[in-house]
């Protein structure tokens, strides 16, 4: 019985090792994405948006801890729209904050397709918003896995982000 049990445990890592994992993944209808949009692609623009973010993140970090809903999490983002502004007021820079229905273009990471669309998100937009952009989505949190990019193979990503969707569907 054990043969049995390990083998088919084998067949099963195989299969899920040599699938390919590259495809479409639906951002459920209640998530909330984040976005910002750099003023240009100047190695200046981008290091900017970098910083911005990093010293974002631990603010969402914050709200995702203590958020359980889509509802809860959009309350926490508008009471830290002044904590976000006061970050951005560090940068020698103009800004626009938007919540709201904001367009995405489409989007491939690790081997998966994010499809492009109208989201509800929070956009801060640097500059004329004219470079390469840095996105997540909120709720469900999966914005802090960019984090452990080198960590993680494109197979363990792929069902952990089909873990964390079906759980928040």
């Amino acid at each position: 019985m054990k043969k049995i049990i390990i083998t088919l445990f084998i067949v099963t890592v195989l299969f899920c090792l040599t699938t390919k994992t590259s495809g479409e993944v639906l951002i459920p209808s209640n998530a909330i994405r984040f976005r910002i949009i750099a003023n240009s692609n100047s190695l200046e623009d981008q290091e900017i948006k970098i910083k911005i973010r990093e010293e974002i993140e631990p603010v969402f970090a914050e709200i995702l801890e203590i958020s359980q809903s889509k509802e809860e999490t959009k309350e926490l983002i508008d009471q830290n729209i002044p904590i976000f502004e006061s970050i951005l007021n560090k940068y020698d820079i103009d800004y626009t904050i938007n919540y709201g229905n904001n367009y995405f273009p489409e989007k491939e990471y690790k081997g998966i397709v994010y499809p492009e669309g109208n989201y509800e998100s929070l956009v801060i937009t640097l500059g004329s918003g004219l470079g390469e952009n840095w996105w997540c989505v909120l709720f469900p949190p999966l914005c802090l896995l960019e984090a452990t990019e080198e960590e993680t193979n494109s197979t363990n990503y792929t069902f952990y982000i089909k873990e964390v969707l079906e759980k928040f569907s």
